[in-house]
């Protein structure tokens, strides 16, 4: 309603208004007005009422609201009365400067997702224990040692390290041999007997055996305890005996290692993860591994190998480190970076160049995208032509561009018959047949039965359906996209990267297959009919659809028989027909028997 239409309402309304309290006044006073005098009261309001509504249908009419000079189509949307959800939490920090895409999804939470190192312990460290013999052992008490002298002397023994570290050599005495090392063992004792024996006396020894120790694995394990192994064997080999590190709560970089109540070591298993270094401390008997809780995390998705938790050892880290330990695909040339931050949540979109630089904090969200396009496509050349089979073009390229550049023999080529094989189509095609077998099974096989016949019925129809779903999911599309056109032009289309352009050879055959007796290659002769190559592999099979007859061509159309004239190169296609009796389900399975032979060329058998 229009401005001066309310102004009119409501002059009207207050003339009724003010009618009211005169017929008030005066009915006190006197018997009350003559029905005359009411008539031209009502009369006069209904008047203004009447011009009021007049005045403002023809704004309505014009597309004009109440109190406004604009059209519909000017004015600003109205602000819906429900909506659906809000959100309460900004999407971007927008005092950064920095915009990045919104999105709607959620933000990853870092505890939804595997820490990087899941699959360390999964028994490929416990599967043997070591000997202890190698160079760097530091001997222990406890340990063989096998002594043999000859020459000047003769000596032969297995010597045992005692309590106080030392071994005794027959006519020479104590030998401190504790905390010596493997390399260095044999040296310290030829020493102590020539000392003895200086002269033609030749002396090996040889560790023989080391003596096993007892560690315990606590913290945030799956199974702690107390595991046996040798005081070489690494802390790895005691962690996958208790099961590895919890996932959801143990770190995979603040692992000590105690001995006597004290810390001797702190290993980061990110260090063995990534560059393959990790501590290598001897164990003695009642040593110590705990696995303390996990420190903060910071979630990586989007264009990496795989989605994971990273854990930090501090409350933050720069996006150098970031890059440093996820696995990006290639390709990747931005990051969106998403937390909170003591002032609000942010947002922020940068380049990778600029990533680097970027605060990462606990909680964060780091979602790597590709999102620079290459100007470049790749396209190849199958079939009759000459020069290189692959183009790189610009990523506007048309098919009419790349024909006009290629080289083809001449006579020899049937350039009208030009296709493309896409993998965008193929997969098209694929979901395609996915989505008719499952509509397929979900009509048929759920179907109820009111009698024994109709029972045993829906059952053999159940087991032709199995059977031919079957058979039609190993059937792969071929992605083939016609391009030939009726009038023998060709469509110039825009190519994609990965398109196989296929310029195929002149032909002289013509293939006969599906359900004929001898599916074969015939010369093609003019003037032959479709029934006439049928006849000459032999006629139909007893499986054959004499109603559903295909005709493929080298472009890549299939048509149906009746509605061509055949021409060389062509594929005579005899569909199967549907073992049932029941006319719908029969309709269906030729339907994608239709489907199939489109995406495949391939008339499969029931």
């Amino acid at each position: 309603m229009t401005i001066a239409g309310n102004r009119l309402v409501w002059s009207a309304l207050s003339f009724l208004t003010d009618a009211a309290l005169f017929f008030a006044r005066i009915s006190l006073h006197y018997e009350g007005p003559s029905p005359m005098t009411i008539s031209r009261f009502l009369l006069r309001a209904g008047c203004l009422v009447a011009v009021a509504c007049l005045n403002a249908s023809p704004a309505m009419a014009a597309g004009l609201d109440s109190g406004s000079i604009l059209s519909s189509n000017d004015q600003a949307s109205s602000i819906p009365q429900k909506t659906d959800s809000v959100e309460d939490k900004a999407r971007a920090d927008w005092r950064s400067g920095t915009y990045g895409p919104l999105t709607s999804r959620a933000q990853t939470d870092p505890d939804s997702l595997p820490p990087f190192g899941e699959n360390l312990f999964t028994g490929g460290f416990r599967g043997m224990m070591a000997d202890g013999l190698n160079s760097s052992y530091t001997i222990k008490p406890g340990d063989q040692i096998t002594l043999r002298v000859w020459g000047g002397v003769e000596m032969e023994s297995v010597l045992p390290v005692d309590a106080q570290g030392n071994i005794f050599l027959p006519g020479i005495g104590p030998v401190k041999v504790q905390g010596t090392t493997n390399a260095q063992l044999d040296g310290k004792v030829r020493s102590a007997i020539q000392e003895v024996y200086p002269e033609n006396v030749s002396v090996y020894t040889n560790l023989q055996g080391v003596q096993p120790v007892g560690v315990f694995v606590t913290g945030y394990v799956k199974n702690p305890g107390r595991y046996a192994g040798t005081p070489n064997d690494s802390m790895l080999y005691f962690l996958d005996q208790a099961g590895g590190i919890d996932q959801a709560l143990g770190s995979y970089r603040k692992i000590k290692i105690k001995r006597n109540g004290r810390v001797i070591n702190t290993v980061d298993l990110y260090d063995f993860l990534i560059n393959g270094e990790i501590a290598r401390p001897q164990f003695r008997d009642g040593d110590t591994v705990v696995v303390e809780e996990r420190g903060p995390a910071i979630s990586v998705v989007g264009d990496v190998e795989r989605d994971y938790r990273y854990e930090l050892t501090d409350s933050r880290l720069s996006g150098e480190d970031v890059l440093n330990l996820a696995r990006l695909k290639s390709g990747v040339s931005h990051v969106l970076l998403r937390g909170s931050r003591p002032d609000g949540p942010i947002s922020r979109y940068l380049p990778v160049t600029e990533f680097r630089g970027a605060d990462v904090r606990a909680g964060d969200e780091v979602l790597f995208s590709a999102d620079q396009r290459d100007e470049t496509i790749v396209v190849q050349l199958e079939g009759s032509f000459y020069g290189p089979s692959r183009y790189a073009l610009p990523r506007d390229a048309h098919l009419g561009e790349l024909l006009n550049a290629v080289g083809v023999p001449k006579g020899l080529t049937d350039y009208q018959s030009v296709s493309i094989r896409r993998e965008s189509v193929k997969e098209q095609q694929a979901q395609a047949l996915q989505d008719s077998l499952k509509r397929l099974q979900a009509s048929y096989l759920g179907a109820s039965s009111s009698t024994t016949e109709e029972s045993e019925l829906r059952v053999q129809e159940a087991e032709m359906i199995e059977k031919f779903v079957e058979q039609a999911k190993k059937e792969e599309p071929t992605g083939r996209l016609v391009v030939a056109r009726a009038d023998g032009n060709i469509a110039d289309v825009r190519l994609q990267d990965g398109d196989v352009v296929t310029i195929p050879e002149i032909s002289d055959s013509l293939l006969i297959s599906g359900e004929v007796i001898v599916p074969q290659a015939v010369v093609y002769t003019k003037g032959m009919t479709v029934m006439d190559y049928i006849n000459s592999a032999g006629g139909f099979t007893q499986h054959a659809d004499e109603d559903q007859i295909l005709v493929v061509r080298l472009n890549g159309a299939v048509l149906r028989a009746e509605e061509v004239e055949l021409r060389s190169g062509d594929q005579i296609l005899v569909l199967p027909e549907p073992p049932t009796k029941n006319l719908q389900l029969a309709t269906s399975i030729t339907q994608i028997l239709y489907q199939i032979a489109v995406a495949t060329k391939v008339a499969i058998d029931l």
